[in-house]
């Protein structure tokens, strides 16, 4: 079978990942996601745009909102909101620690990749 490549965005491309999977076989796609929305938030990495598609592929994404993972809470955000910290970004308990993993990874020189 021919390879594919996607460029990725977003809740939309990630439901056409999801999509395209179940007729492609994994192996032959390749997804080349959005990094342009990266943004850092509280000391951390975020890559909105590559969360969305690896927690969709993954099965884990919230189905409620197409982004964020299933069964989130947010108790560190309201904490850290009645701390006087940054807020308005909405980011779950689960989702933290994916955050906190890769910068800690790209601190030490992995690539995002």
């Amino acid at each position: 079978m021919t390879r594919v490549a996607v460029l990725a965005g977003g809740v939309g491309a990630a439901r056409f990942l999801d999509g395209l999977v179940r007729i492609v076989p994994p192996t032959d796609v390749t997804a080349i996601v959005n990094v342009g929305d990266d943004m850092e938030w509280a000391g951390l990495h975020i890559s909105p745009d590559l969360d969305t598609v690896t927690y969709t592929l993954a099965d884990l994404v919230n189905p409620e909102t197409g982004w964020g993972l299933r069964g989130e809470s947010r108790r560190t955000l309201d904490r850290l909101s009645e701390l006087g910290g940054p807020d308005w970004f909405m980011i779950g308990d689960l989702d933290l620690a994916t955050h906190l993993y890769r910068t800690d990874r790209l601190s030490a020189g992995d690539p995002l990749s």
